[in-house]
Parts: structure tokens; C-alpha cells; sequence
């Protein structure tokens, strides 16, 4: 039997897409569960016998979309699909199952399976245990190909993994990377790379673009740095990242630090004479980063680092928040004590999150700029990677909406730093700064 199916040339790049772990995508009207399906089916029967797992979250989205893609897809002469068991069985042995994990817990219903292929169909719908964990049901001793494929628009529980997974590897859209022994694609995809959906419906587009901006950037642009219940809508690639370049000495120097044995994130940020901060360096190590050593640092450590990574500048202040002043039980001692003794001495900031988170987003605002356009006073540079990846990530705590989610825990550091620097130089006032605590009296900076 002859098959005509028509597909777009993203589409094509799917269904020819060899990596261990795929991902197509990332903005609406791509025709990414078309492409789930007509790529299960033409897998399906090249492999007699296989056996296949597409995934939604609910099962109301299962039979909503791929459900009904399948049954215009496939013709009878060459499967059915079984509503009871929810199984597209081929005419040559092969399987492909539909099901749902409206829970994180759900995926243990599949401990026991064994699946040549398995396809989740919006990603970040699902969480990273859950895929991880159905890592582990791609095996068998057929020969056949074992693949994880995916589809996904940005935002949802799953977006920052699924995000640090696939978009911030650091390799250009489209081309194979490879992460502990496997490799992995990212194949973007929307409304404008789809030519069926613009000639059958080209108000679509139009419809997307009146979106509310955030919302456009989404799912028109299919833009990872924006999603629902992002706390920082305001921050854009665009405007705060810079190209580095070299810190004019009369710049103001300091140092803001998150510190815990679980992670240090340090940044190092300068003023110009206009007031706008450049955070022009970062240093961040610890469980929740592989980026710089991927090892927690004692105190001890962690100043000893950030001092090196100091060497022949002026630094006016080394900025961290209130806990790092409590004295521990058995000795007596603060954090804030070891980093003075190894040549670190702290300067207190506020502990006040909503306020500091505040000052975050008044210096993420567009504001004039000499040419008549906008600017930020805030500018990261381009090699502060762990900052830039975080900020955008962070969430609206859901029981005070003023406030930033302290969960997942591994993208709080850098931006912590960051609230520590702008809430001080929001709140700082004329004269001069001391060290408190035990380095009372320690002059350091004026300004």
C-alpha cells in the first residue's frame, strides 16, 4: 500500500532525526503531534513487532489530539486503534500505546514495560523524574533503534529542565550534542515554518500576534525565556546581555554572593558613571552546577575563590545576606568570620525578599537611553551563563505572588546574588560602609 502523507520540511527533520533523546518544537501551529504520529507510524512499520509509548498528561489531551490524529492518519488497511486498551495495533505485529500520568507517580504503572520508542507529546507538561525515569523503559534485544521523542511548546512544570536539557546546551538548533554517552537534538518549529496550517488558515497567524507580548514571545516566537507564572517577564536576552568588554578602571566594583555548602554563586558587578550596573563575571560551584569545578565549596573554599578571581581589582565591597552572620553552636564562629580571615570581609545586605525582588525588577525596566530608544540599567555579560539561565527561570511563589518561589532550589543562587547587589545599591545612601560583626570598625569602601 502506498502512503501519501504530507509533512513540512521541519516535520522531515523529525522523522529523519537519529539522536537518543529528540526534541521538535518550541512555538505553536509547528504541526508537532502530526509529526509524533506519522513519525510512530512509519516507525512502526519498518519495525514488525515493535513497540511504542506516546504521552500526554491527562487523558482528556490524550484523546483530544493524538488520539484523534491517529485515527485520520492511519488508514484501516494498515491499523486500528482500540479505545478500551488504548493501543494503535499495526497489521504487522506492531504496537503503539497511548497513555497518560496525570500524577508524578503515575509512570510506575509502566516499571515493567519495554518500549522501542517512547514519545511524550508536550513536554513540559511532565516533570524531569518522569522522564528520567522512563529512560529506563527504552531496552530491549530486538536490534531496533531506542529512541525518546518529544514535542513542546515553552512553559509548564517541566520547562526548566526540559529548557537546561535541549536549548542550553550551548549547540545551535538542529544540531546533535552529545550528554553521558547519549545524544540529543533540539529541531525548532512554528506557525511560520508550517506551510499547510498558513495556506489553510493564515488568520492564525495574525490571531497569535495579537497575543499579549509574553504570550506572543511564547507561542508565536517560540521564545524559552518566557512562560506562565514566570516571576520575571521583564527580562529579555536582547536588552540585559551584552557583549563583554573591558571594565574602564574607574568603574565601581563589587561583589554580591549566595553561599551555602550546597552552592556559591558569586557575581561581580560594576557601576559606571551613568549608575548602571554591568555584572561583567560570575563564579558559581557547587551540587547544583557543573559549570565551574560541579563541587560544593567549604567556606574557607569559597573565599579563597572568589579572592583569586579578585586579584588586582579594587573591590569596594563583598555583599552577602544576614544568615551568614549566625554563629554556629559548637565554635562560636560565623561564615562571615572565615571569609574575613581568609581575606573576604563581608558587608550585610537586607533580608527582605519582596522589597530586594523589587529593586530587581525596577532595574530590569526599560528606560531612555541617549539615542531616544531604551535600555536597562541592568547589563549581564554574555560569559555569566548561570545568571542568565536562571533569572528567566525563576517562578511566582504561589502563596505570595510578590515573592520568587524558592523551588527548583538549583536556579535560585545566582539570582539570590543578584537581589543582594541591587537591593543594597537601591537602599545604599551617601558616606561611608564598615564591615559589621566582628570586622567592625574595618574600612573598606566609600562612596
Amino acid at each position: 500500500m502506498e502512503l501519501k502523507l504530507r509533512v513540512t520540511e521541519r516535520q522531515m527533520q523529525f522523522l529523519n532525526a537519529g539522536a537518543d533523546e529528540v526534541l521538535f518544537g518550541g512555538a505553536a501551529g509547528g504541526g508537532k503531534s502530526y509529526g509524533q504520529v506519522v513519525d510512530g507510524l512509519l516507525y512502526g512499520l519498518a519495525h514488525p513487532r515493535s513497540k511504542q509509548l506516546v504521552l500526554r498528561r491527562t487523558l482528556g489531551e490524550l484523546e483530544r489530539s493524538l488520539v484523534r490524529t491517529a485515527e485520520e492518519v492511519v488508514p484501516p488497511a494498515l491499523g486500528r486503534y482500540h479505545r478500551q486498551s488504548h493501543t494503535l495495533t499495526l497489521t504487522n505485529g506492531s504496537l503503539i500505546d497511548f497513555g497518560y500520568c496525570a500524577a508524578e507517580g503515575d509512570v510506575r504503572q509502566y516499571q515493567s514495560a519495554e518500549y522501542d520508542v517512547i514519545r511524550f507529546d508536550e513536554l513540559t507538561h511532565f516533570t524531569e523524574y518522569q522522564y528520567t525515569y522512563l529512560l529506563s523503559r527504552l531496552r530491549g534485544t530486538n536490534g531496533y533503534p531506542k529512541q525518546m521523542k518529544s514535542t513542546t511548546n515553552p512553559g509548564g512544570v517541566g520547562h526548566e529542565f526540559v529548557k537546561a536539557r535541549f536549548i542550553d546546551s550551548g549547540a545551535p538548533p538542529g544540531t546533535p550534542f552529545e550528554r553521558n554517552g547519549r545524544t540529543r537534538l533540539y529541531i525548532p518549529a512554528g506557525v511560520r515554518d508550517n506551510v499547510f496550517l498558513m495556506r489553510a488558515d493564515p488568520g492564525y497567524l495574525a490571531r497569535l500576534e495579537e497575543l499579549p507580548e509574553r504570550e506572543r514571545r511564547a507561542l508565536l516566537d517560540g521564545d524559552w525565556d518566557v512562560f506562565e507564572g514566570q516571576f520575571f517577564p521583564e527580562f529579555s536576552r536582547e536588552m540585559h546581555v551584552c557583549e563583554p568588554f573591558p571594565v574602564p578602571p574607574g568603574w565601581r566594583r563589587t561583589v554580591a554572593l549566595d553561599y551555602g555548602l550546597d552552592m556559591l554563586a558569586a557575581l561581580w558587578v560594576a557601576q559606571d558613571a551613568t549608575g548602571r550596573a554591568w555584572v561583567y563575571r560570575e563564579f558559581c560551584s557547587g551540587r547544583d552546577n557543573e559549570a565551574d569545578g560541579g563541587r560544593p565549596l567549604i567556606a574557607g573554599e569559597a573565599a579563597e575563590e572568589i579572592l583569586a578571581r579578585s586579584a588586582g581589582e579594587e573591590i569596594a565591597a563583598f555583599l552577602a545576606p544576614p544568615d551568614l552572620w549566625s554563629r554556629q553552636k559548637d565554635t562560636g564562629v560565623s561564615i562571615a568570620d572565615i571569609f574575613a580571615d581568609h581575606g573576604v570581609p563581608l558587608t550585610r545586605t537586607g533580608a527582605d525578599r519582596v522589597g530586594g525582588w523589587q529593586a530587581v525588577k525596577e532595574w530590569l525596566r526599560p528606560v531612555p537611553d541617549e539615542t531616544g530608544g531604551v535600555t536597562a540599567r541592568l547589563k549581564i555579560f554574555s560569559g555569566c551563563r548561570e545568571l542568565i539561565r536562571c533569572l528567566p527561570l525563576l517562578c511566582r511563589d504561589r502563596r505570595n505572588v510578590n515573592d520568587a518561589a524558592t523551588v527548583p532550589h538549583a536556579v535560585t543562587h545566582a539570582p539570590d546574588a543578584l537581589r543582594y547587589f541591587l537591593a543594597d545599591r537601591s537602599s545604599a545612601g551617601g558616606g561611608e560602609r564598615v564591615c559589621p560583626g566582628e570586622a567592625e570598625g574595618f574600612l573598606y569602601a566609600r562612596y
